[in-house]
């Protein structure tokens, strides 16, 4: 049997339990919901990449073996990408953000048109997985939005121009040719090295080297 102030005091102890509790809980709240994010963007980066190296090897792979790559159930993966549809298109968005970035870390203003270039292609080489994707990998590639977004690259076409102006690019190849034949080196590059021709430094080196003599202008003009 309590006093009333023994009561008092116990039933104001147990108050201020409950309201540290769920103050408690409503901080946890707050504090979980970042972390939940990071996590889900962890787990989805993940599954993307996972999704490239597989691709990058084999273009038909199902989604069970990049959920396997990726360390992840096949309901998980299932709940980032409902469809394999929407695992593709998430790789094409991808490949497409990447070149942007490849692009700028090319230093594109700097140096002479065709040195810009050789910078960009060599940033282009260290996504040679993501470039495979690109080619090979059927529904990746998706002209409406990469190739249009390659090739109205302000900075490549500015490099270009300048080259027209030094000298170091043939004025007679406009900026649509000369984005055309680096596109079309990386993919004969990638392609050789799919077929076990060559290592991709071995490819690199031919394709920065068909690149310098594509572009020079005509010693005879």
């Amino acid at each position: 049997m309590f006093h009333k102030g023994q009561e008092k005091f116990r039933f104001g102890n147990t108050g201020y339990r409950n309201r540290t509790r769920l103050r408690f809980e409503f901080v946890t709240t707050i504090h979980s919901a970042p972390e939940q994010s990071a996590t889900r963007e962890r787990t989805r980066k993940a599954i993307l990449d996972a999704a490239v190296s597989v691709f990058a090897s084999k273009p038909a792979a199902t989604l069970s073996e990049i959920a396997s790559a990726a360390k992840v159930g096949r309901t998980t993966l299932h709940r980032y990408f409902p469809e394999r549809s929407d695992l593709v298109d998430a790789v094409a968005a991808e490949a497409t953000r990447a070149v942007g970035e490849a692009a700028a870390a090319a230093r594109l203003g700097e140096g002479t048109g065709a040195e810009a270039l050789v910078r960009l292609c060599h940033e282009y080489f260290e996504l040679a997985d993501l470039l495979t994707v690109l080619f090979f990998t059927p529904g990746v590639y998706q002209e409406d939005s990469f190739a249009e977004s390659a090739s109205n690259d302000d900075g490549v076409t500015d490099a270009i121009e300048r080259g027209h102006s030094d000298g170091s690019i043939d004025p007679d190849m406009g900026s649509d040719w000369v984005q055309n034949l680096l596109w079309s080196l990386l993919y004969t590059s990638m392609d050789y090295v799919n077929r076990g021709s060559g290592t991709r430094l071995q490819a690199l080196d031919l394709t920065v080297r068909s690149l310098r003599r594509g572009i020079a202008p005509d010693p005879a003009v």
